[in-house]
């Protein structure tokens, strides 16, 4: 793994954490692909039996980092379905992994990071912590999941104020509609989520796997709406107004849309 993202052993608990606290961990293509690579290795290590996400320096993730992006890769729009598939692939770590997953978040879970958050099985949040899908903003659409979970975790008319109103969940109000196993005060969000992950890791391996796929299996097909976000995004992704939202988002001005 890169200094980006960092795997620590806590017991029979994997901790996978994003390390770019200047940048409220917000994402590159090459830190999806080792975030990826470090679920799928804690997924068959033997030794694990839980697995922890979470964000270093008060934030959770902020979504993917356009600036650097775009620095590094001037040719992105060239090849986006790249970029589409590296991030799927995230999503069905976290979602695959046989382990029981924890997201332990702190500040901003903000679009592609509030995919992240919703992915995993249970949340311990701050009481600073909050959950944002932001894509429409720039012109975009969910395309982490979000469009699965939210309407599953929150129902359908809250989940459309969710992503059509780009409305903040802050972690009363997730607490509230049931999304978090717990809700503490910062200075102890470490503690209550090895807490859990101490208990969850105790439990029986083979009853936990077999529920977490049973539950999923209830839920419906998570691959379809993979598939609908990526070929929706991709469709976004190169319209004009898309080109505005970034533009906008750049100069801190309020974009003006035009449906091209």
């Amino acid at each position: 793994m890169s200094q980006e993202v960092l795997v620590e052993k806590q017991g029979r608990t994997a901790v996978v954490t994003l390390n770019r606290p200047e940048a409220r961990n917000s994402l590159t293509k090459k830190i999806v692909l080792d975030l990826t690579g470090a679920l799928v290795d804690a997924a068959n290590d033997p030794t694990v039996r839980c697995v922890v996400l979470t964000g270093a320096g008060g934030h959770f993730c902020a979504g993917a980092d356009l600036r650097r992006t775009f620095a590094e890769d001037p040719d992105l729009m060239d090849h986006l379905d790249e970029y589409m598939d590296a991030f799927h692939g995230l999503v069905r770590a976290i979602v695959r992994c046989p382990k029981p997953t924890i997201a332990s978040v702190d500040g901003a879970a903000v679009g592609f990071g509030a995919d992240m958050a919703l992915a995993c099985d249970l949340r311990v949040a701050s009481t600073s912590a909050y959950i944002q899908e932001k894509f429409v903003n720039i012109g975009l659409m969910p395309d982490g999941g979000g469009t699965f979970w939210l309407p599953r975790l929150l129902g359908t008319a809250r989940a459309m104020k969710a992503i059509l109103l780009a409305d903040k969940l802050d972690a009363k109000e997730l607490d509230a509609l049931g999304l978090l196993a717990a809700l503490v005060p910062t200075d102890d969000l470490r503690t209550a989520t090895m807490s859990l992950a101490k208990k969850l890791e105790n439990g029986p391996p083979l009853a936990l796997t077999a529920a977490k796929q049973a539950i999923y299996a209830s839920l419906g097909d998570i691959e379809s709406a993979l598939q609908r976000e990526r070929e929706g995004q991709l469709r976004l992704l190169k319209s004009q107004d898309v080109v505005e939202g970034i533009m906008a988002w750049a100069q801190k001005r309020e974009p003006n849309f035009t449906g091209q």
